[in-house]
């Protein structure tokens, strides 16, 4: 892509890229901001605010959020935009070159249609098809030196906000909130069966390091489901979901 503008330096810098996988996922867990994203990933050139508000119908003051996020993250550059007669520059937006290779995924909420479709017309469990996609989704993302931190990125891709919980032999990650809460408030035993399966479909992806051996469901509107996993020869039997309000 060329560029066509003076780079601000709005994004983080090239040698922290790896580093900085968990707050990326997080930005993009938001469907609006990762709707914004794609539309920069996906234009010929740079983007400005005002087509971006134009596209989305949104207030320009919520595409500048949802940019300086995504700038935060390293996964977008913001630049001023080459002059174009009086008054102050533009600002637009291009895709950083790794972020642009490293996640040019599809939405969450794509995947997890995709998800349900397999469901009913394979006649499977939604916990089967979970772990099958989890197995999937794993070789796309990063290879990291705790298996737990797979299983994280993927929750914060997804927009539940993971919170970890280290224990001596095991680790709880507490979601922070549901992404799928009308979903998943119509059919907890369909959405939360398919994310469980997705964490042990990850989990097994990495070998017997590390085991899925819960899942305790809360109120979709009230978020805080808990994961439960345990490390290599600490982990037990695994478990099914449990529903506590």
């Amino acid at each position: 892509m060329e560029d066509t503008g003076r780079a601000r330096g709005r994004q983080a810098p090239a040698g922290d890229h790896g580093r900085d996988v968990p707050r990326q996922a997080k930005a993009l867990g938001d469907p609006t901001r990762h709707a914004v994203f794609r539309a920069v990933v996906d234009n010929d050139g740079p983007v400005d605010v005002a087509a971006l508000t134009a596209r989305f119908g949104l207030n320009h003051n919520a595409i500048r959020q949802h940019l300086n996020k995504l700038c935060a993250a390293g996964l977008l550059i913001e630049e001023v935009a080459p002059p174009s007669g009086p008054g102050r520059p533009r600002l637009q937006y291009r895709p950083a070159l790794a972020a642009n290779e490293d996640w040019g995924i599809p939405s969450p909420y794509e995947e997890l249609s995709v998800m349900l479709v397999r469901v009913l017309v394979s006649g499977r469990s939604p916990r089967e098809v979970g772990v099958e996609a989890g197995r999937r989704m794993a070789a796309e993302l990063p290879e990291t030196a705790d298996p737990v931190d797979r299983i994280e990125i993927n929750a914060a891709r997804q927009g539940f906000e993971p919170r970890r919980v280290e224990r001596r032999s095991s680790v709880d990650l507490v979601l922070g909130r549901c992404p799928y809460q009308a979903p998943a408030t119509a059919a907890p035993d369909i959405i939360c069966q398919l994310h469980l399966g997705m964490a042990e479909g990850i989990a097994q992806a990495t070998g017997d390091s590390l085991e899925v051996t819960g899942l305790i469901v809360r109120d979709p509107l009230r978020a805080g489901c808990r994961l439960m996993l345990s490390r290599a020869a600490d982990a037990g039997t695994a478990g099914g979901s449990r529903r506590r309000r």
